[in-house]
């Protein structure tokens, strides 16, 4: 059994991450700087799912592995419109 955890924005990420998960969460955190948003307070929450790593972050963005191991980034801007 593998526990998830938590840890801020800016900080460290757990190491048991994979490096393709690494980047992808350096690379919103940079793009949430470059826009300005205020993410005091904000964390990231590791969870497993059938094993594979999954992060999600406090505004709704999530980060997990394609079957190819790369990194797959979700914003919640994303999300299809309803008609």
């Amino acid at each position: 059994m593998q526990l998830g955890r938590r840890w801020n924005v800016g900080a460290e990420a757990p190491g048991q991450l994979p490096e393709a998960i690494i980047v992808a969460v350096r690379e919103v955190e940079a793009e949430l700087a470059d826009e300005s948003v205020d993410t005091a307070g904000w964390g990231w929450t590791l969870t497993f799912l059938e094993g594979k790593p999954m992060v999600a972050l406090d505004d709704g963005t999530s980060i997990h592995l394609d079957d190819a191991g790369h990194a797959q980034v979700t914003n919640p801007d994303d999300a299809p419109e309803e008609d």
